[in-house]
């Protein structure tokens, strides 16, 4: 297995020349938008069947043809990816979808999706030397980021709000993290990072300010289509705050079209972003047929995955919602910490509540008309409830 990694190249199509992706390389320095990892799929394609994948190790790095080269020391894995894809018939009773499924991120290292993208990120600073990753985050990407500097033997200094909740901290703490509490929202988190880091010398793996952490996660759509039988569902439902999954998945729809994996021209799934009515800079600018969203004042949910007021790449989300035809969807942080116990009965899936968002933005969708009930849906649980259980000692 060879990455072919050709290149690195402007999100925003700015004009700036290729990226070397053989050096350290964070936003575009001509216009300071997200780079993407560009990849030679033509020659990938020649050589490259999806059989193949059958005989290979159940993990992301399974696709090593379309993830960024590890160097001599390999990737720097735990056993991420090819999570389950259940099929929720009790749940799917309930709302009246016999084909809806949960993709279950919870079953990856350190409990959540965050743990593809830092694979990769981590992987790729250790190739380039970095001695020193730091990352802002609400809480998972911490860990992950933690979790990962320690198996590649790196230093880790991760920033969180001062009131992210307690099991966040203290597994950062396991893993041998640096912590800094910081008074704010995630957006001051990532500027006093910043402001130490470059002083420093520290990686940044911040949220698409490298450009590898979508790599990781567009893993997951790849998955999907192979879990399905290589065919796509017609919708997928994803909880949006720095949006690098909608990213990713979108950019891989596009690259399994481009290996001839899926069909070139046939409907991809429509995606929908799930953000919580406290935060939903998306949401807003969606509906106002923005294509940048203003940052949200007064930033406010209990989904920390969620209470993103500003994600540097609104525009690439806002971008997939519209050119796959999908939405985007505001709910309350009651109806989703019952969606948590709701999915937890009827499917024995441990759901934190941006998985339970996904439930509720389904209900809404279904209700509406604008989901059918023929429809084949995936709901995306990107963590579990176990740093969550706070918000379950309320009754229900």
């Amino acid at each position: 297995m060879t990455s072919t990694l050709s290149s690195l190249a402007c999100a925003a199509s700015c004009g700036a020349a290729p990226f070397d992706p053989d050096r350290v390389q964070h936003l575009c320095t001509t216009c300071g938008m997200p780079l993407l990892a560009q990849y030679d799929l033509a020659a990938a394609a020649r050589t490259w069947d999806r059989s193949s994948l059958l005989e290979r190790p159940r993990t992301m790095w399974r696709l090593q043809e379309v993830l960024p080269p590890g160097g001599d020391g390999g990737p720097v894995s735990l056993g991420e990816g090819w999570t389950p894809l259940v099929h929720a018939r009790r749940l799917g009773a309930a709302v009246g979808l016999d084909r809806l499924y949960i993709k279950d991120e919870s079953a990856n290292p350190t409990n959540s999706f965050k743990a593809r993208g830092l694979s990769a990120a981590v992987t790729v600073a250790r190739r380039l030397g970095a001695e020193t990753i730091s990352v802002p985050s609400a809480g998972n990407a911490a860990n992950a980021l933690a979790a990962y500097s320690a198996r590649a033997g790196l230093a880790a200094r991760v920033f969180m709000p001062r009131d992210v909740k307690s099991p966040f901290v203290r597994e950062c703490e396991l893993y041998g993290a640096d912590v800094t509490l910081v008074d704010g929202l995630i957006t001051d988190a990532g500027r006093i990072a910043a402001e130490i880091g470059a002083a420093q010398g520290w990686y940044d793996v911040s949220t698409l300010k490298e450009p590898y952490r979508v790599e990781g996660k567009k893993t997951m759509a790849y998955e999907v289509a192979e879990q399905l039988g290589w065919e796509w569902p017609d919708w997928m439902i994803y909880p949006t705050g720095g949006g690098t999954g909608i990213v990713g998945m979108w950019k891989a729809c596009a690259e399994l079209e481009a290996l001839g994996w899926m069909p070139a021209g046939a409907p991809r799934p429509r995606m929908v972003s799930v953000q919580a009515e406290g935060c939903a800079p998306i949401v807003r600018a969606f509906r106002a047929g923005a294509d940048r969203a203003e940052p949200w004042e007064g930033a406010r949910t209990d989904a920390d995955g969620l209470r993103v007021p500003r994600a540097i790449g609104d525009f690439l989300i806002l971008r997939a919602l519209r050119e796959s035809g999908g939405t985007a969807v505001a709910v309350s942080d009651d109806a989703m910490v019952a969606a948590m116990r709701e999915i937890g009965a009827a499917e024995g899936i441990s759901a934190a509540p941006e998985g339970g968002a996904t439930l509720v933005a389904l209900r809404a969708l279904l209700t509406r008309g604008t989901i059918a009930p023929s429809d084949r849906v995936v709901l995306f649980n990107t963590g579990g409830a176990l740093k969550y259980l706070d918000l379950l000692d309320a009754p229900s």
